[in-house]
């Protein structure tokens, strides 16, 4: 569970408790002693070029499609239904 902190930490303390964010630290907020939101640092969003990707992808084993095509019908069913038909 992460630490709590009071709203006034958060106003009186905003940069220590940033930098902390930013590394990778979670915060629960406090009003009057009640939980009232979380702090929680963003994922970075990575984007991989194409040529990136495949360079990346020259290792990866061969896909069999006719296999991959048999395990996707072993494992889902393809029948639609209506889902208000009970």
């Amino acid at each position: 569970m992460p630490p709590e902190i009071t709203q006034r930490d958060l106003r009186a303390r905003s940069a220590e408790i940033m930098d902390a964010v930013e590394h990778g630290e979670k915060f629960i907020v406090t009003r009057s002693g009640r939980p009232i939101g979380e702090l929680i640092p963003l994922r970075p969003r990575r984007w991989v070029t194409r040529e990136q990707f495949a360079e990346t992808s020259k290792n990866a084993p061969a896909i069999d499609v006719d296999r991959f095509r048999a395990d996707l019908d072993e494992a889902i069913d393809w029948e639609l239904r209506d889902p208000y038909d009970r």
